[in-house]
């Protein structure tokens, strides 16, 4: 009985929030032209630094993940037990979060200085 309700749950709450995402959207862009605002202005905005950012939050991400798996293999060796195989897991997404979030504090200080740089 839990194996077909699962997946019928799953769909159901997936239509519901795609309706939901949809219907607030269109009340949002309703009520922009309401009030006189152009819906479509706010989404041609450019943004010069998003390939940077994502790309500094990728090399952080490769960079947590070898610096995690030296440190995993440097600490445990070649055997590991459960204990020792949860705190590795824990060390992969603590390196995963410190140096993403490097990434990005990268990436703000270059866009930072460049727009310093040019206003």
């Amino acid at each position: 009985m839990e194996a077909i309700l699962v997946p019928i749950t799953f769909f159901i709450c997936t239509f519901a929030m795609i309706f939901g995402i949809r219907y607030f959207n269109n009340k949002e862009k309703m009520a922009m032209i309401e009030r006189g605002i152009d819906p479509g202005v706010r989404k041609s905005t450019p943004q010069p630094f998003l390939s940077l950012k994502f790309g500094l939050l990728l090399v952080g991400l490769g960079v947590g993940l070898l610096v995690a798996l030296f440190t995993v293999r440097g600490v445990f060796g070649g055997n590991m037990t459960d204990a020792e195989e949860g705190q590795s897991v824990a060390i992969y997404f603590g390196c995963l979060g410190v140096f993403g979030g490097i990434g990005l504090i990268v990436s703000y200080i270059i866009e930072k200085n460049w727009l310093d740089k040019h206003s």
